[in-house]
């Protein structure tokens, strides 16, 4: 939670004026601060500080270690719904990795559309009906098969990574860049990127080199793990 506040703060906002946190599935490197930040929400002394509800599937709601009781504000729906926050509206759609319930999500407001696709095995057709028109999308490109063939994970879980509940590799990026991505694309964005197997150098390579195949003039930006990005504005 205090790393969130951080990077909030970066880009001149607060976690207090936050509304919605929309929660993609429960592995630990998603929402380790989660149920910290849950509790704070719900203590009266400090929960001014905290106001926002956490939207995620029925399903994930129990895989989610919450301490003694599940937090008052949670907001759980089915995966593939839609739902509104404020002047938001947002379409939910499952995604293939070994995690209960995951979702992926696309908002839109204002005639702005964002994508938000991560921790996906592959893009299958529903994903890619659900991407289309996006002005902006988050894509992962998690790792480059090479590097993890010979990187320094066992086998079971190379395995597992390169699997159709595992991760986007950077070549799958490439494929999809190269026949299926929106020309209306404004803004690319490319995340969750293995440190072990990856490199935003080689990301950034195999991303431009698709782009300029197909003739797209989309601004493309690697997300890094230690640091928020641009603030994207339309």
């Amino acid at each position: 939670m205090r790393e969130l506040r951080r990077r909030l703060s970066l880009i001149g906002e607060d976690l207090s004026q936050i509304d919605a946190i929309l929660i993609t599935h429960e592995h630990t490197d998603h929402i380790s601060g989660l149920p910290v930040l849950a509790r704070v929400s719900q203590n009266p002394s400090v929960s001014t500080k905290v106001r926002a509800s956490f939207y995620l599937t029925h399903l994930t709601v129990p895989a989610i270690d919450w301490g003694k009781t599940p937090p008052a504000r949670l907001e759980p729906f089915q995966a593939g719904a839609s739902f509104q926050v404020g002047d938001v509206e947002i379409q939910s759609f499952s995604i293939p990795h070994d995690a209960v319930d995951p979702v992926g999500y696309c908002l839109k407001t204002q005639g702005v559309r964002i994508g938000i696709a991560t921790d996906l095995g592959y893009i299958p057709e529903s994903i890619k009906y659900h991407l289309r028109r996006t002005d902006l999308l988050l894509l992962e490109s998690n790792h480059d098969v090479d590097m993890l063939k010979v990187g320094p994970y066992p086998w079971s879980v190379k395995q597992r990574v390169m699997s159709r509940v595992g991760h986007l590799s950077n070549l799958g990026v490439s494929d999809y860049l190269m026949q299926d991505l929106d020309s209306c694309t404004s803004n690319l964005v490319l995340g969750h990127l293995s440190e072990q197997n990856n490199h935003p150098a080689i990301v950034e390579m195999i991303a431009n080199e698709a782009l300029e195949r197909r003739g797209l003039k989309t601004a493309l930006t690697i997300a890094r793990q230690s640091s928020p990005s641009q603030v994207f504005q339309y």
